[in-house]
């Protein structure tokens, strides 16, 4: 591969989205589920995951409240 190429997928693997998000909430819940952490870590994480909970939440809302996009076709009649 040129370096360009590797460059533009190196570039393109640290795109962070909001599935990846999802994606975190889903692995701390699996995590805290199974025991992965320590009671003296649990303060760290729940505060994450609240942040990580209201950040999504609030991405949501902002995403209701957009208008749908317009479409090229007209609605059916019914003739």
């Amino acid at each position: 591969m040129t370096d360009s190429v590797q460059q533009d997928q190196a570039e393109g693997s640290q795109e962070l989205t909001v599935n990846d998000l999802n994606a975190m909430k889903v692995i701390i819940d699996i995590a805290s589920s199974r025991g992965a952490f320590k009671p003296n870590e649990m303060v760290a994480v729940g505060q994450t995951y609240t942040k990580l909970t209201g950040f999504l939440e609030l991405i949501a809302k902002q995403q209701a409240a957009q208008p749908a996009p317009a479409t090229d076709t007209a609605p059916a009649t019914g003739a």
